[in-house]
């Protein structure tokens, strides 16, 4: 970019579920800034990769973890249910055992790292917002 800000190029596995979150993000009507929320977090979580190891139980695009309420590891390994539980609200597929982004108050006036914060409750709050630029990149390349 212009500014000196660097894009992460997307290798097929990468953009094929970047395409997911954006795809599961118009079906439930989340704006844009929330699918760049979402592509940030799985960015810095599995570098958009369906990883089936992390952090203690985390597995996922998201390294959600099923001790935490999320599902259980078959679930949260299918790429569409975990983008979901990620956005939650009235489509999340976890009511009440978790809180999707939709469930944060006020979450679009927070920066994409306070948001992902809010859903992931991370040891490195601040890692989300080097992805950013990327996630707006993504969304507008893949769409």
């Amino acid at each position: 970019m212009a500014d000196g800000t660097l894009i992460t190029r997307l290798t097929d596995e990468m953009a094929t579920n970047a395409r997911i979150i954006i795809q599961v993000g118009r079906e439930m009507n989340i704006p844009n800034y929330g699918i760049v929320i979402a592509l940030a977090t799985a960015a810095q979580e599995s570098t958009l990769r369906n990883l089936n190891y992390g952090d203690r139980d985390s597995v996922g695009l998201f390294q959600q973890r099923p001790s935490s309420g999320w599902g259980t590891p078959q679930q949260i390994l299918d790429p569409r249910y975990a983008t979901r539980a990620f956005f939650g609200g009235p489509g999340s597929p976890t009511p009440g055992n978790t809180r999707g982004l939709l469930d944060i108050a006020g979450w679009q006036n927070k920066s994409v790292a306070a948001a992902a914060q809010a859903v992931q409750i991370s040891a490195f709050p601040d890692a989300y917002a080097k992805w950013e630029a990327s996630a707006w990149n993504w969304l507008f390349e893949l769409t």
